[in-house]
């Protein structure tokens, strides 16, 4: 019974693990760019917005096709009237009228040819706009991608620390026993593990307010069982690089704005439309029947077709003065191309300014990473000594938590400067066009 009970045991163990292995996938940040791209909600609206433009091309499209309508009527007349015989009685009259008409623009100054190609050009302006979203949200996925393996590097630091105080605490713990040490110094001891322990948990919770930030940004429903690959830094190559080969002029942030400026040249020709005459045709059936109350009248279907009519017009329309509304239109267009090309030329000067401050950064990690590694050397000869003359009594329990806290901070700088450093080298690789990978 009891090898059965042991047996049962071990074989949920087993399964649960299995199951929990299962569950957990830990993604990579490509997979997590992409996961984000898909779902993203602010990519979804942007997307949502371009077929808005779509149907807004659409209709301009459809400015080709004619008019046409159909109308039905029935009108009652009562009281006194005009009869045939030129006098007045009391008459009650019926119409039934029936018509189908069409109306078609031939020419409105190529108001609309032009409108189609500025609503081209909004398309595919909003196009790029939806790439430059998708890439502020690969970055945002990086940037909290990076801040959660930092935080997992403190959390491992902070944990250290307290292996090392309990250490000392266990050591102090069997002096005071032995009458080796003070019960104040015990004290002390213990209190600093007690900070380390509120360190380690404050560093646990950075770690899960992280992974929480990067789930939501994957519009995932919960951050549970989410998990990020931990790279391995140990085969890192520290080296100085910058971007090159980058277009500038493909950057979506520009490409845009290159685009909106051309359009601007549509619309300056649209509202110019506005002086020149409109040719329009129009044409369409018609018939009615009618009925006099007292007065015999020709049957339905006769006076249907005996009063069957048929119509068709130009009309051609001279634009003179219209209070100075074109003008005003033209003179507004030609304002807002002006501010378009500023806009042009600032985004030109951020985009170049941005990338020169990722290789700035860049330059700035290496220095920091070559720097803090020698840190950590030096702190850790530093922290070993200071242990060793603690242990052998020849310094004070302050000097050995001074050395130790310096030790440990060096290390925290160190995995801080390592993944600031893998950041900077992925955005310089990511701006000279490769994939956003480390």
């Amino acid at each position: 019974m009891k090898q059965f009970a042991n047996f049962i045991l071990t074989s949920l163990i087993f399964f649960t693990t299995i199951r929990v292995t299962a569950q957990t996938h830990e993604w990579t940040l490509q997979e997590c760019t992409n996961y984000a791209v898909e779902n993203n909600i602010s990519i979804k609206q942007t997307e949502q917005s371009i077929q808005s433009q779509e149907i807004r091309l659409n209709s301009a499209q459809n400015t080709y096709l004619p008019d046409v309508s159909a109308s039905a009527s029935q009108n009652f007349s009562f009281g006194r009237g005009l009869t045939a015989n030129n006098t007045y009685s009391n008459t009650n009259t019926r119409t039934t009228s029936f018509s189908v008409g069409a109306n078609m623009n031939l020419f409105n100054g190529f108001q609309r040819k032009n409108n189609i190609e500025l609503n081209k050009l909004n398309l595919n302006a909003m196009n790029v706009d939806l790439e430059k979203v998708k890439n502020d949200v690969r970055l945002q996925v990086a940037q909290a991608y990076v801040q959660i393996l930092y935080d997992m590097e403190i959390e491992d630091v902070t944990r250290r620390q307290i292996e090392i105080d309990s250490e000392q605490v266990a050591r102090l713990v069997s002096f005071v026993i032995n009458g080796k040490s003070s019960e104040a110094e015990l004290s002390q001891q213990k209190a600093s593990l007690a900070n380390s322990k509120l360190t380690y948990t404050q560093a646990v919770n950075n770690r899960k307010l992280s992974i929480l930030t990067l789930s939501q940004l994957l519009e995932l429903p919960s951050p549970d069982s989410f998990a990020i690959v931990r790279p391995d830094t140990s085969q890192l190559v520290f080296s100085n690089f910058q971007s090159s080969n980058i277009n500038y002029e493909e950057r979506p942030e520009i490409k845009a704005e290159q685009i909106r400026l051309n359009a601007t040249e549509y619309s300056y020709k649209v509202a110019r439309s506005g002086y020149l005459p409109t040719l329009s045709i129009s044409g369409g059936l018609s018939t009615n029947y009618y009925t006099v109350s007292n007065m015999p009248s020709e049957s339905f279907s006769k006076q249907i077709d005996n009063n069957f009519s048929q119509y068709i017009g130009i009309n051609l329309n001279i634009p003179i003065f219209s209070r100075f509304n074109v003008r005003n239109d033209v003179r507004d267009v030609k304002i807002q191309r002006e501010n378009q090309q500023l806009s042009l030329d600032l985004a030109r000067k951020n985009l170049y300014k941005e990338i020169q401050q990722v290789n700035l950064n860049a330059e700035n990690a290496l220095a920091k990473v070559i720097s803090s590694r020698e840190a950590v050397s030096n702190s850790e000869i530093a922290f070993r000594l200071a242990k060793a003359r603690y242990e052998n009594g020849k310094s004070t329990i302050t000097e050995f938590n001074e050395a130790k806290n310096n030790y440990l901070k060096s290390q925290s700088d160190y995995a801080q400067t390592i993944y600031e450093f893998m950041y900077c080298k992925m955005l310089v690789k990511w701006y000279s066009g490769e994939e956003m990978a480390w």
